[in-house]
């Protein structure tokens, strides 16, 4: 689980393995998260793009920018939270996550919230 807070932005993500799409025999390990940003702030905020780097044990294996999560550029005034699912499918049982969101303020101002780093692992590979 990761958790960070960014100009009144809170992201929590919750990590988890999905054995039944995995395939470890072919190197094919799947990993769902779900992500909650709340507006704990007291002014809106719309996310508009998303910016992930993604790791394997041996450093950065992706990355993956874009417009919005889901297809969606939610707005979040304050107290209002938006929640999602995503995947993330690896090569290897051991992984990370971490990126921003970009969020503009009505005056159109911008800035990044930070998505703190998570680790994407297969439960019987954590000691």
């Amino acid at each position: 689980m990761s958790d960070a807070v960014t100009r009144g932005i809170r992201v929590l993500v919750k990590p988890a393995y999905v054995p039944e799409r995995s395939s470890p025999e072919e190197s094919y390990y799947f990993f769902a998260y779900t992500i909650r940003i709340s507006n704990e702030g007291t002014e809106t905020a719309q996310l508009v793009s998303r910016h992930w780097i993604i790791s394997g044990p041996d450093g950065p294996v992706g990355e993956v920018e874009g417009p919005g999560v889901v297809g969606e550029q939610p707005v979040l005034e304050p107290g209002q939270s938006f929640e999602y699912t995503s995947f993330c499918p690896l090569q290897t049982p051991l992984g990370s996550m971490h990126g921003t969101y970009k969020m503009v303020r009505p005056d159109g101002s911008s800035f990044e919230a930070t998505i703190a780093p998570f680790s994407l692992a297969v439960p019987t590979q954590i000691n």
